[in-house]
């Protein structure tokens, strides 16, 4: 029997912290030597992280790759590695995988099908590797000056008898998957070193590519992803997978708050070997030029049989609820929000809490995101995160710590109403966040009262309108901003995507702050979301009940008198008709006389 323990590698990196980036995959390697684990799969880039971006193009990127790529090598011993890394070659920047074995650097495999769609921009950095092709290169090894030189392309490689392949993230997404020619070579484990984005629903579709890849090619098929908020843009979930001919073994942990998660499983060889038989699809390669894999001496521990069925269900049990896109939506918001707050190294949170639904859905996400956190990783592992914080020990000992982490003021005008500064007051009160309530009417009386000095006119709602609602919302600006520059805080936006499309939205007053969580996010979704939260809410939290203080009444601005009962779908649209809209143009790419055909016959009851 030939029964190898492999593990893929969720894990929390930072763009261009090198120590970090080092120090997390070298824990990650000793936590697998302390687990038996002989094949570990590292993610895409892990080595100099994802979002470096232009930061690319400089030389010190590629040197100090190397450099992290040469110091982990002493903690390869008794292991196969797969580590990602930018590498320059023949003057070309390649996005590259490692493999590495007994402290030795066996091979480099470039990408071969560059991510460039969505949220992806890999081609303006990185050129696709040549399918067949093979060379070698020179690294130089700035730890000790020396270089060394090894094989670089298109290759799989041959690891004590054990042939394994490489797919790598967006080859295993096209129509002819790179994985496709690997099983004539003999293949029998194919890894997949990704670095795919969080998105509604994606997980279905990795689990099904590659359990379909291992049924299909007759192998045994590894995916193993990035973690977090890694560079500020995009959300990483983790969640690593195994399966074997054609069944799911192993599905790990998403949105961690850990640095790395590394949970293994123990897969047959000799069953994929079996299946390969039985397949008619299965078409060996053979003749004179069949390609000759990468081979070196590897003593595998091979194991007795293991059941992984328990390891299946690694898998939460909010994955199975009817609620999941809610549930993802708050994993994702909160794990992406707390990242930001510790890398940014940030104090906490300032938000301009109005009592509407979009800053009163920023301040739940916000407070859950730290109490998530603690909940998650302990006290320890909590403190040592935010250490640079120097009073976390004493702020983790009272009972309102969460009140030195989130700051919200309600920021009224005659236009507010009692309805939302209520409203407003209960959310903080049940979050146990920091409250402020203050006036801006006699800030907003000197603005008018000097423009109408200058313009020697009365400044009237009847023609005046527009301006008088604006500077309203943008007076809000400065006195959050101040209060964040005085908690070393990070200032939340809190305008949405509905609302920003079609210019309903006051610049430099809900757009005000460092990082906006619900800009992506469309209008008919929060009121949707807000509803579930206040009844049924996160596996892990329940109910926030204080938001149906909320949304008891229609959105509105509040920024004309009480007289004109101003409401926010009477100045726009119902919001799930501007929802619909914004998808079929920017989505659907219709035009508007085709929108309004299609809407007509959508919205004819």
């Amino acid at each position: 029997m030939r029964n190898v323990r492999i593990a893929p590698i969720a894990i929390n990196q930072v763009p261009l912290d090198w120590e970090g980036n080092k120090e997390r995959i070298k824990k990650a390697l000793e936590q697998a030597d302390r687990q038996g684990v002989q094949l570990l799969c590292f993610p895409e880039l892990c080595i100099s992280g994802y979002g470096c971006e232009d930061a690319f193009y400089s030389p010190f990127v590629v040197e100090e790759s190397l450099r992290v790529l040469f110091s982990l090598l002493e903690f390869t011993n008794n292991k196969v590695v797969t580590l990602g890394l930018p590498l320059l070659f023949k003057g070309t920047l390649f996005n590259t995988i490692a493999v590495v074995a007994n402290k030795r650097i066996i091979g480099i495999v470039p990408k071969k099908i560059l991510a460039s769609d969505g949220v992806y921009y890999e081609n303006r950095w990185f050129k696709p590797w040549g399918a067949g092709v093979h060379d070698t290169i020179d690294l130089l090894d700035p730890n000790s000056g020396k270089t060394f030189k090894t094989s670089i392309g298109d290759f799989y490689f041959d690891f004590g008898g054990v042939k394994i392949g490489l797919e790598i993230c967006e080859e295993a997404w096209v129509a002819q998957r790179v994985g496709a020619s690997l099983p004539a070579k003999g293949v029998e484990i194919v890894l997949n070193p990704s670095a795919s984005h969080f998105a509604f629903g994606k997980q279905e579709i990795r689990k099904r590519f590659v359990t379909e890849g291992s049924r299909a090619f007759g192998v045994a098929y590894v995916f193993a992803n990035l973690l977090g908020n890694e560079a500020g843009r995009i959300i990483f979930d983790g969640a690593g997978l195994v399966a074997s001919n054609g069944e799911m073994l192993f599905q790990g942990k998403r949105f961690s708050y850990n640095d790395f998660e590394i949970f293994d499983c123990v897969v047959d060889l000799d069953d994929n070997k079996v299946r390969r038989m039985q397949m008619a699809s299965y078409k060996p390669g053979v003749g004179k030029e069949q390609e000759v894999p990468l081979q070196t001496d590897f003593s595998w521990n091979f194991l007795k049989p293991e059941r992984n069925d328990n390891k299946v269900n690694v898998k939460s049990s909010w994955e199975s609820s009817s609620e999941i896109k809610n549930e993802e939506f708050y994993k994702a918001v909160t794990l992406g929000l707390f990242d930001y707050l510790r890398k940014s190294k940030s104090n906490g949170f300032v938000i301009s809490l109005s009592g509407g639904v979009d800053s009163s859905v920023v301040t739940v996400l916000a407070s859950l995101s730290l109490k998530q956190a603690l909940c998650e990783l302990g006290d320890q592992k909590f403190i040592d995160k935010l250490s640079y914080r120097k009073d976390i020990n004493q702020i983790l000992q009272e009972k309102d710590w969460l009140k030195e982490f989130v700051y919200v003021a309600y920021q009224k005008t005659q236009n507010s109403s009692l309805d939302t500064e209520n409203a407003a007051k209960v959310l903080a009160t049940e979050l146990k966040v920091s409250y402020y309530n203050w006036s801006l009417d006699s800030v907003l009386d000197q603005y008018i009262k000097t423009i109408e000095k200058i313009e020697g006119r009365t400044l009237t709602w009847s023609n005046d309108d527009l301006s008088l609602q604006n500077i309203q919302a943008r007076i809000r600006s400065p006195g959050i901003w101040f209060l964040a520059n005085l908690k070393k805080g990070l200032l939340l936006a809190t305008s949405n995507r509905s609302e920003a499309a079609v210019g309903y939205a006051t610049m430099d007053g809900d757009t005000s702050g460092g990082l906006s969580p619900i800009a992506g996010v469309d209008k008919a979704f929060l009121n949707q979301w807000i509803r579930w939260c206040a009844t049924k809410g996160p596996q892990e939290t329940g109910p926030i009940s204080s938001l149906q203080e909320v949304y008891k009444r229609p959105p509105t601005a509040e920024l004309r008198p009480a007289s004109y009962k101003q409401e926010d779908e009477k100045d726009l649209m119902p919001y799930d008709v501007l929802d619909k809209i914004e998808r079929k143009f920017i989505h659907g790419r219709k035009s508007p006389k085709d929108i309004v055909l299609e809407l007509n016959i959508e919205l004819s009851d």
